[in-house]
């Protein structure tokens, strides 16, 4: 026969007054247990009765919190909205693991209300007991269904770092940090990213000791150990999350010199060969920024002499010889080289930070014809520069607030960055023998510098003001440097710029990075 709301009210009501006899009444509390089997009215009552009464019948437990479940997954969202509610009050010993599992495969449903108060359940029992809570999630994510696994992860992700310390205790975050690593065992790319923002925001982790730890996580799902194989997408873009994870864990004390060195060794020898992971990402900038950021937090490096060798050459395939000249003194404007800016500022702040370890490399580990090559193509791209900042200054000059936000004068504020960060640092591998003290902080990262101190990326008078000492020779005039006539001598309208700050001075036509046209600067 089945129960109806009157049973319901009735059987309540029993157990209410027994107040110390409760358990004696079990027969009541199987009435209401067996409201799940009623309408939709009788539900919503056993939704609330059955929880209220849960822990003075530890023999029904189990048939307490199946009958609960039946109700969780209820075809009318309101009961189950009502019973996932509930769902904390069963939390209770060993049943925390079982009621953590439960809610967690609940964080499936597609109802926005539902979703919300499965994650306002968990939250709830994580006070509970915090450790028993992560037992459900961690089960879940290791062998349960795939939509569970993505959900239970962001939820981590998301929600962890929320909780008050006293639930996040050492032993907790321990717990957490050894069960990522297992989950880290077998990760899409997407689900590495989560659980590395899950582990970096542990408080355990903040030491030194911790973020090597970390560091090493992030090696090992790299897989530094193998060579890259650039046609490879996935490949890539392994290498390339895992550098990105890696990067804010850097500091003078926690080294980045295994991906330095496996960018020297695995990736600048296949820069042109790099296949991207994504339509429009301009792969080689990408990972050419990558490895600048990196540079500065590069420690000890066993091959540092080959390793700044094959920078070098990468440095010099960007960095174009003079054009020569016709016999009436004239070049054409399909010869003039296309400047590279971006892709220089990268690899020379990176040359000149591994630079630092070997101060006599240009000095005696570059053979002469070599090092003399180089000087011609840097004293070039040094007088290009100064024609490029000269125009971006007048083009900028007594613009101010509102002004400057436009989107045409933030792409040359940014082109000003650079190329003053070039500029710098050519100044600096003129001086003889080479400098590396200058400082400039890289284009798209925001400067950090004492308020009132002069800036050595101002041009106009920072870095070395001694002239470069070593001369371009006579042959085909290369010393005469003669701006290109047309556009760019009228205006800057040559310069490119494209996606991810990808920033191209193009000295003929328009350029494309990544696959993709770039805004083309009109005059200033």
């Amino acid at each position: 026969m089945a129960v109806t709301i009157e049973d319901l009210y009735r059987s309540y009501g029993i157990l209410a007054d027994a107040k110390d006899n409760l358990c004696q009444h079990k027969d009541a509390y199987q009435v209401i247990l067996n409201g799940v089997k009623g309408g939709a009215k009788e539900k919503r009552l056993a939704a609330q009765f059955i929880p209220k009464f849960f822990s003075s019948f530890p023999e029904l437990a189990d048939a307490a919190i199946n009958a609960q479940l039946d109700l969780c997954e209820d075809e009318d969202v309101s009961i189950r909205r009502q019973a996932i509610k509930e769902l904390p009050r069963f939390a209770t010993g060993d049943n925390i693991l079982r009621v953590a599992d439960i809610l967690t495969q609940l964080l499936q449903t597609d109802d926005t209300a539902e979703f919300n108060q499965v994650t306002a359940a968990l939250i709830s029992i994580f006070k509970m007991d915090a450790k028993g809570t992560l037992g459900g999630l961690f089960s879940q994510i290791l062998h349960g269904e795939d939509i569970v696994r993505e959900r239970a992860i962001k939820f981590l992700s998301t929600k962890l770092k929320t909780l008050p310390e006293d639930v996040m205790s050492k032993e907790v975050e321990d717990y957490v940090f050894a069960e990522t690593k297992k989950v880290l065992e077998d990760v899409t790319g997407e689900e590495f990213v989560l659980l590395m923002r899950v582990v970096s925001g542990l408080h355990v982790l903040q030491t030194v000791n911790g973020r090597q730890q970390l560091v090493e996580l992030v090696v090992e799902q790299a897989d530094l150990e193998q060579a890259l194989n650039p046609s490879e997408p996935d490949a890539v873009d392994r290498l390339l999350q895992c550098t990105r994870q890696a990067l804010p864990l850097f500091s003078k004390n926690v080294h980045s010199t295994r991906f330095v060195t496996y960018f020297c060794e695995h990736v600048l020898p296949n820069l042109s060969t790099l296949t991207s992971p994504v339509a429009e990402l301009d792969i080689q900038l990408e990972v050419l920024k990558l490895l600048a950021e990196m540079s500065p937090f590069c420690g000890d490096m066993e091959k540092l002499e080959a390793n700044l060798s094959m920078m070098f050459t990468k440095l010099m395939e960007f960095m174009p010889l003079p054009p020569e000249e016709a016999e009436n003194g004239e070049t054409s404007a399909n010869e003039e080289p296309k400047l590279q800016f971006s892709y220089v500022e990268c690899l020379i702040f990176s040359f000149h930070q591994l630079g630092k370890k070997l101060p006599d490399f240009l000095v005696d580990k570059v053979d002469a014809e070599r090092l003399k090559d180089f000087k011609i193509r840097l004293q070039y791209f040094a007088r290009g520069l100064q024609v490029y900042i000269r125009q971006l200054r007048v083009a900028l000059q007594g613009k101010t607030g509102d002004a400057l936000k436009t989107e045409e004068n933030k792409i040359k504020v940014v082109a000003l960055k650079i190329t003053n960060n070039i500029n710098v640092l050519i100044k600096d591998l003129f001086h003889n023998p080479p400098s590396y003290k200058s400082t400039v902080t890289l284009s798209w990262k925001p400067v950090q510098k004492p308020e009132g101190r002069p800036s050595t990326e101002d041009t106009g008078s920072g870095g070395s003001t001694k002239k470069p000492v070593v001369s371009l020779p006579r042959r085909d005039a290369r010393q005469i440097y003669n701006p290109p006539s047309g556009k760019y001598s009228a205006s800057i309208g040559n310069f490119t710029y494209g996606e991810k700050d990808s920033y191209t001075g193009s000295r003929s036509s328009r350029g494309v990075v990544g696959g993709r046209s770039l805004l083309h600067l009109g005059p200033p």
